[in-house]
């Protein structure tokens, strides 16, 4: 077998790896705020203060805004996902390897950039207690961001555990499909619907505590996700393992840019 990879070879598999993070990577990204091609080890988020609006008199300057504008630091880390594919196993498989690796890389990078973005929301104050999910937690939950002023824009998100998941199917309104919306397309390899304006998410990566698990209803500007290098694939011939080593990479972070924007939930695995 040659030494080297053909570049055509190489090409296919970077774009099979990018296709498989965008269609079944990460699950929240596009929840969020979301920066790309960021130059150093960190970027800035901004929290925008609230304008107000004035009467004036007839030849009177208009009173000017001063609007507030915090900056939240997003530091950027470096991540990691590796597999060897031996020469002659590649032989003796029944199955596309290139598609298979390229999907395991991206799931593994996908994975990381949602646990960024569920680290930042698990770091948010505002919280409504532990018990199981009902509707009367929901709408004290919906009555908190109200009164903070979140937008109620189409872009509010909750995420659930699984558990929290079929206990919110408990719920008429929720479960019916006279009641809630369709599911998200862009929000691949989860189940998704519309409810009380807020798309609902079940995702199997969120803090557990001792029968319990953090679940989150947030604004999509309230969290930022910046990434400083997309999904980069560096593929090497090792002789001496008589194997390529396929390498993914990529250069992510995530903060949390307005507290008022997430309400944290912690919900118990079984109702009571």
């Amino acid at each position: 077998m040659t030494t080297t990879i053909d570049n055509s070879f190489i090409k296919h598999f970077e774009a099979d790896v990018h296709n498989a993070y965008q269609q079944q990577g990460s699950k929240l990204q596009s929840t969020v705020r979301s920066k790309s091609g960021i130059k150093g080890a960190s970027t800035t988020f901004q929290v925008i203060g609230t304008a107000t609006a004035s009467t004036k008199t007839r030849n009177e300057q208009i009173a000017t805004n001063d609007i507030s504008h915090v900056p939240v630091e997003c530091t950027l880390t470096d991540y990691y996902s590796g597999q060897w594919v031996d020469s002659l196993d590649e032989l003796k498989l029944g199955h596309d390897e290139r598609k298979v690796l390229a999907q395991a890389g991206a799931y593994a990078l996908g994975r990381k950039t949602d646990e960024l973005i569920i680290n930042a929301l698990n770091g948010a104050t505002q919280s409504i207690g532990e018990g199981a999910l009902t509707k009367e937690r929901i709408m004290q939950a919906f009555t908190v961001l109200n009164k903070n002023d979140v937008p109620d824009d189409g872009e509010r998100y909750g995420l659930l555990s699984p558990d929290a998941w079929n206990q919110l199917m408990s719920i008429e309104e929720f479960s019916n499909a006279n009641y809630v919306g369709e599911a998200y397309p862009f929000l691949t390899g989860s189940e998704t619907r519309k409810w009380m304006g807020i798309v609902w998410i079940m995702h199997t990566g969120l803090p557990a505590t001792d029968g319990a698990h953090s679940c989150f209803i947030y604004h999509k500007s309230a969290v930022g996700h910046a990434s400083g290098q997309d999904i980069k694939t560096d593929i090497t011939w090792h002789g001496d393992y008589a194997a390529h080593f396929v390498g993914n990479m990529m250069s992510q972070g995530a903060c949390l840019i307005d507290d008022k924007g997430v309400i944290k939930m912690d919900v118990s695995d079984t109702a009571a």
